[in-house]
């Protein structure tokens, strides 16, 4: 099911075809039985309100959940390239070979995090992934084995911007894992399907183009409340521009 989350015109799709499926099964079972009376149609109205509201309450409700995590993703991005900016200055504060090799790491580390973020395709991970542990784990022993050697309040704050460097790459991980959950997706099918279905079989008119409407409608806010859920999937992603700004300024001339 979140393979699918994924994919925003496939829920686009779907979720059209199976609402209109479930308006053409309401006028089906009108057609089976007699008309409303007034009392049963008063009482009928009243339940599909509450219905059509309590629909449109949960799709906005994931609407701002989705730009929420949108937001955190962003700021995340922000805060990861000043973590990588800071640290490359701090390096100074190593002796200078040790300087040369942290900012050259940086340099390569900065790289591989810029190309996670511009990768659609979640299986060409592993190798980045793999990389930017790899990278990780040279950049801590960089500023490690120097801290160790000669311990200084100067050489700590190089540790503790390079601790900086790789929190915010786990901070950024879990901002994108953060999804809206699978309960809410069901919630909101399940509501929409019972509205179209009553629709279809409490609508007096018989006007085709009508019933597509409400499926339209919820297709379309489906469409973009997964768009922005997905991190790679969909069309409103997250730029990696402070990271790419960050490698234009530490790039050698």
């Amino acid at each position: 099911m979140q393979t699918i989350m994924n994919r925003p015109g496939i829920v686009f799709v779907f979720s059209l075809v199976l609402l209109r499926l479930a308006t053409q099964l309401g006028t089906y079972f009108h057609k089976n039985r007699p008309d409303l009376m007034p009392d049963e149609r008063d009482d009928f109205n009243v339940v599909l309100t509450a219905t059509l509201t309590l629909l449109g309450l949960i799709i906005g409700f994931s609407f701002s959940m989705a730009v929420s995590r949108y937001d955190q993703r962003k700021n995340y991005e922000e805060a990861e390239a000043n973590a990588i900016g800071t640290e490359y200055v701090r390096a100074d504060l190593l002796p200078p070979t040790d300087a040369a090799r942290v900012r050259d790491l940086l340099r390569a580390y900065l790289e591989q995090r810029i190309l996670n973020y511009n990768t659609h395709d979640e299986r060409q991970l592993p190798p980045i992934d793999a990389k930017t542990a790899q990278l990780q784990d040279e950049l801590w022993s960089a500023v490690r084995v120097p801290a160790s050697a000669t311990p200084t309040p100067l050489s700590a704050v190089a540790v503790i911007g390079m601790n900086d460097v790789l929190n915010s790459q786990g901070y950024t991980q879990a901002a994108w894992w953060n999804r809206i959950p699978l309960a809410a997706w069901l919630m909101m099918f399940l509501i929409a399907i019972c509205s179209t279905l009553m629709i279809g079989f409490g609508a007096h008119a018989r006007h085709r183009a009508l019933f597509w409407i409400l499926p339209l409608v919820a297709g379309i806010s489906f469409f973009l409340i997964a768009d922005i859920d997905s991190p790679r999937g969909g069309a409103i992603r997250v730029r990696p521009q402070n990271l790419e700004a960050l490698a234009q300024q530490l790039s050698p001339h």
